[in-house]
């Protein structure tokens, strides 16, 4: 990558998760021949709502050509995604955590390296991290733990607002928040909330400015 950058994060909170969850389907094995003859000469047992819901699906109208104009207009990068493709690049980071309830003590820090590049043709962008945090071990101790994390980030031209997902290896959630950005002060602001801990529900904003090329 051509850039080397040194991003500086300054966060009140540890990294915190919304949970999200995603269903699979397995195929289904193929049914015999004589399966096959035996099920034909059943009955139809479709109950009456999903027949209801077959015929709606059989009559409603398919997309016009306007519809499917602007849904082919809406599908292109534009203006925000090279925005995001000008942050692109390796980067190296600093993070200071203030985790200690005393406002007198120092921050816990970490550092690594992240690599931020495009996919699917510039409408999104993958974010990988690695690197070392102080984490307690099993005897309470602090220690060197390795962190790795990613980002899916991207422009929502139907919302008109940046997306972004973050998961990392000190959980099973994934964060997910929306963002914007202003031109004037070159700076992204992104919301979301994330539950770490059941029942407690926390609001996080994120800020990344853009200070220049490097940095």
């Amino acid at each position: 990558m051509k850039k080397r950058i040194v991003k500086t994060a300054t966060l009140s909170l540890t990294v915190l998760f919304a949970a999200a969850s995603m269903s699979f389907a397995k195929p289904q094995a193929k049914a015999s021949p004589a399966a096959a003859k035996s099920d034909a000469t059943k009955p139809s047992a479709e109950s009456p709502a999903a027949a209801a819901a077959n015929t709606s699906a059989a009559t409603a109208p398919a997309p016009d050509a306007e519809m499917m104009k602007q849904m082919m207009e809406l599908s292109k990068p534009g203006e925000n995604h090279k925005l995001l493709a000008s942050l692109a690049g390796t980067w190296t980071y600093t993070v200071k955590m203030w985790m200690n309830p005393d406002p007198k003590a120092p921050p816990m820090t970490s550092a690594g390296v992240g690599v931020r590049k495009p996919i699917m043709d510039g409408r999104y962008f993958d974010f990988e991290v690695t690197g070392k945090m102080k984490m307690p071990g099993a005897d309470g101790k602090m220690k060197d733990t390795e962190f790795k994390g990613m980002s899916l980030e991207g422009y929502d031209n139907v919302k008109k607002k940046f997306v972004s997902t973050w998961c990392d290896n000190m959980g099973t959630g994934i964060f997910m928040s929306e963002g914007t950005y202003d031109a004037a002060s070159k700076t992204f602001t992104y919301t979301g909330e994330s539950e770490m801990i059941p029942g407690t529900k926390t609001k996080i904003r994120e800020v990344i400015k853009v200070v220049d090329n490097d940095h």
